[in-house]
């Protein structure tokens, strides 16, 4: 789906193959390149699972994040950076094989294809390259690939998350609304300590992915039930008295 436009069918039949063909074409390349980027990803989790478990004093690293999302986010940069040095491999690569190409040129065709931009300007033109350059291009699309997986994984979990709490911070909110009173400053404080609440990072330390989702759970239904005591709190608030907890979640270790 890239479409330089250098080579393109002339006569009715060849354009006639052509659509039929991308039928067929199209859904096995996007398979292939999804599977690639599904490999990458769970390379990823997996690598870092094993940091985790043979190099446990990595963690104690002022800048890796301790809770899930911080980690992912994490993993997803450093992702950004791996799919950038492999442009800037493929740029030098190219300048080295196109004479009239400098690095910049490269990496700006090697970027615009990788994201199957394809404006044509910028096309190989010594053709006992091309399997080298279709090899580089379809691992680069699964690096591209990698990227929105990860990041795909990390809105599906938090969405998730956010419907299960739905119920309980939507009525919490709401009998916040009701007790400020048209105090809106109040209700925006208690709104933070409620936000505190629920992305409160757990301390989780456990290579078993079962038991993390077991530990999610956990932590999901000790905050749903904070939220729970600020609903029935609510009814009949005490004057001058805080209708927040703050619980604090400690896995074992």
């Amino acid at each position: 789906m890239i479409g330089y436009g250098n080579v393109v069918p002339s006569t009715n039949w060849g354009k006639t193959f052509c659509i039929f063909f991308a039928f067929v074409g199209i859904p096995l390349t996007l398979i292939v390149i999804a599977d690639w980027g599904k490999l990458f990803a769970n390379a990823v989790v997996h690598l870092e699972l094993m940091v985790k478990s043979k190099l446990p004093f990595l963690a104690k690293l002022s800048f890796i994040p301790t809770n899930v999302t911080g980690r992912r986010s994490l993993g997803a940069c450093a992702t950004i950076m791996l799919l950038f040095l492999y442009l800037a491999c493929g740029a030098g690569m190219f300048m080295l094989w196109e004479d009239d190409w400098d690095f910049f040129d490269g990496f700006y065709f090697c970027f615009v294809t990788m994201t199957t931009i394809g404006f044509g300007d910028l096309v190989p033109k010594k053709p006992k390259y091309t399997l080298l350059c279709t090899l580089y291009i379809l691992v680069g699309l699964a690096l591209t690939s990698t990227i929105i997986e990860l990041v795909r994984r990390q809105y599906a979990q938090s969405w998730r998350r956010l419907q299960r709490l739905s119920g309980p911070l939507a009525e919490a909110l709401r009998k916040l609304g009701e007790q400020a009173g048209g105090d809106m400053s109040a209700l925006h404080s208690d709104l933070r300590k409620v936000l505190t609440v629920i992305s409160m990072p757990r301390l989780k330390w456990s290579a078993s992915i079962d038991r993390s989702i077991t530990k999610d759970q956990d932590w999901e239904e000790a905050v749903e039930a904070v939220l729970r005591d600020i609903a029935v709190s609510g009814t009949a608030p005490p004057p001058r008295k805080s209708i927040v907890q703050i619980v604090v979640y400690e896995s074992s270790v």
